[in-house]
């Protein structure tokens, strides 16, 4: 998925896959998966995707600072 942010694209296919989470039951209307991917010049980003009643009703990419990457990554070890 390719999204522009602030002038700023962030693709998942171009950027590196640093690990997922899985949140509720698979075809569940408000389960997810989250996947925490970091771009080239060193920018953090999360690709989100889920059921209908879940906060990725929509294929979404939200940017995250350096500090709460590390805390994905920490809670999702």
């Amino acid at each position: 998925m390719k999204e522009t942010i602030n002038k700023k694209v962030y693709d998942t296919d171009e950027a590196v896959d640093l690990g997922h989470k899985f949140c509720g039951l698979f075809g569940a209307p408000d389960g997810y998966e989250e996947r925490l991917f970091i771009a080239e010049d060193g920018t953090y980003f999360i690709y989100g995707v889920g059921g209908p009643e879940s906060k990725y009703s929509e294929p979404a990419i939200e940017v995250v600072s350096d500090e709460q990457a590390e805390e994905w990554k920490k809670d999702n070890e």
